[in-house]
């Protein structure tokens, strides 16, 4: 089973003419598979996942996996507001060979805790896979509780963490404090990736990492190893671009910052749309502050 440790990327998914472009999503991935990154994420929030279509989605996935072919740990974004709908697609994402899924929270229709706790359950007796659950309340409209996350882990063994982006550091604690000490926190939020690991995360799902994957990773291992200040200096020097990756919505800016480096197209699917004018300026001058 995969031991969940150190930086993941949420890779994006790079757009061409409204076309997913492989040629540049092959020489991403090559980009990170010479890194020290722990695996990726592809076709998460990041990766545009809920604006894939089925085969598109599959093939993303199928793609990434023959081309890292066991270099590193790929965990499947998954998962959609239907639990049927989830349920009839677990089957071939399992076929295309990922290591794990990474299960949003249903969104939109805001389940209670139980739906959570039924919806999850659902999913985890139906697979042989390990399950990261997602907890992002900014996208999803609700907030998985520590105790539902519990309640989980008791239910499904094969729920082993969680991707933390609630933001909320008591809650982190918390669900620290509750679950096993196999149970694993990564965190969701690139900048609250030390603040976290000082309570107990242990990594992070990062969109940073998809232009700077050895500075994220080398970052986590500093601080697991005990090497605190210098984790902390990896930190204040990348602080500024990483905000500066959000000043719209995710994965807008650093799809165009991989513009900028030469990977891809800035392109989107809508309702997404490319950077603006003003905050292309603004991420030029964070990507050169910090030797970008």
């Amino acid at each position: 089973m995969i031991k969940l440790s150190g930086c993941y990327t949420a890779i994006i998914t790079p757009m061409k003419k409204g076309k997913i472009d492989f040629e540049a999503f092959e020489k991403i991935l090559n980009y990170q598979i010479k890194s020290s990154i722990s695996g990726i994420v592809p076709c998460g929030s990041t990766g545009e996942g809920s604006v894939l279509k089925d085969e598109e989605y599959l093939e993303v996935l199928s793609k990434a996996v023959s081309i890292l072919g066991g270099k590193k740990s790929i965990i499947a974004g998954f998962g959609s507001n239907f639990t049927e709908k989830s349920l009839h697609m677990l089957k071939k994402v399992e076929k295309t060979g990922v290591d794990a899924l990474l299960i949003i929270v249903p969104y939109y229709n805001k389940p209670t805790q139980q739906g959570m706790i039924e919806h999850f359950s659902a999913i985890a007796n139906n697979t042989r896979l390990p399950i990261i659950l997602y907890n992002i309340p900014g996208r999803t409209g609700v907030n998985m509780l520590p105790k539902t996350v519990l309640e989980l882990r008791k239910k499904c063994p094969n729920i082993i963490g969680i991707k933390e982006a609630s933001g909320n550091l008591d809650q982190v604690s918390e669900i620290i404090n509750i679950l096993d000490k196999d149970f694993v926190v990564l965190s969701g939020d690139d900048s609250l990736t030390l603040p976290m690991m000082s309570i107990g995360a242990k990594g992070v799902i990062s969109v940073a990492s998809n232009i700077i994957p050895d500075e994220i990773s080398n970052m986590c291992k500093l601080f697991l190893e005990g090497n605190i200040l210098e984790a902390m200096e990896i930190h204040h020097k990348f602080f500024n671009f990483i905000k500066t990756l959000f000043i719209e919505t995710n994965p807008i800016p650093i799809k165009y910052a991989m513009h900028i480096k030469g990977f891809c197209q800035p392109d989107l699917r809508l309702p997404l749309t490319t950077l603006f004018k003003d905050n292309i300026e603004k991420l030029k001058n964070a990507m050169k502050n910090c030797g970008l």
